[in-house]
């Protein structure tokens, strides 16, 4: 489990940043005529909008993917540590993270500014906003259960890093979202493969 754990982790992510730049690229025009600025606010949200174009059914199944994948990951976290209060509860947010994570796929609104939001919309939402309360908490008590171990020390003080870069960007959205997207996959792969490494080194 430790291992498909880890694997479920490294390549979640790369597939999901793949899908991301591909299917960015094949409805850029879509994106466009809905009001999305590359490089600033908008109206449409990126990449949520990208559910709403012809090939929106694939950024649908990433969004539900990718989600299951970061279940996965957690439950092999939540093995490979040692079992405290502080791990437990970091894996737990990351699992309610990657559940949130399925939940965007409920459909956004193709005008996130108006008043008037579809129960899809709502929904898609706050499962947003739910990423936020539970992914930055988990990753900064990971990296508290990192500092408490050998084999895992040096990815703790990467990981608060990480989370206090990623809620500003968050929050910003915009071309800062970008810095999100990017440091949380990439800590998301870092720590898979850290989790593959003690797996090899145990799991023998």
């Amino acid at each position: 489990m430790r291992k498909v754990a880890a694997f479920a982790g490294m390549v979640g992510p790369v597939l999901f940043g793949g899908v991301l730049v591909i299917l960015t690229l094949v409805e850029y025009d879509f994106m466009r005529g809905l009001g999305w600025e590359p490089l600033g606010l908008s109206n449409t949200d990126w990449p949520s909008g990208l559910a709403l174009g012809p090939y929106g059914y694939v950024m649908t199944g990433a969004f539900l993917i990718n989600g299951l994948l970061v279940e996965f990951f957690a439950i092999g976290l939540l093995r490979a540590l040692p079992s405290t209060r502080t791990s437990r509860a970091a894996a737990i947010l990351l699992l309610l993270a990657g559940a949130a994570m399925m939940g965007l796929a409920s459909t956004t609104d193709h005008n996130v500014r108006t008043p008037l939001a579809t129960l899809h919309g709502r929904i898609h939402d706050g499962c947003f906003a739910a990423i936020g309360i539970t992914l930055f908490p988990s990753m900064l008590l990971f990296g508290w259960v990192f500092r408490g171990i050998p084999a895992w020390r040096s990815l703790s003080t990467y990981t608060w890093v990480t989370a206090i870069l990623a809620v500003p960007t968050f929050a910003i959205k915009g071309a800062a979202f970008y810095v999100f997207l990017a440091g949380v996959l990439a800590w998301t792969i870092i720590v898979a493969r850290r989790l593959y490494e003690t797996c090899n080194e145990t799991c023998a």
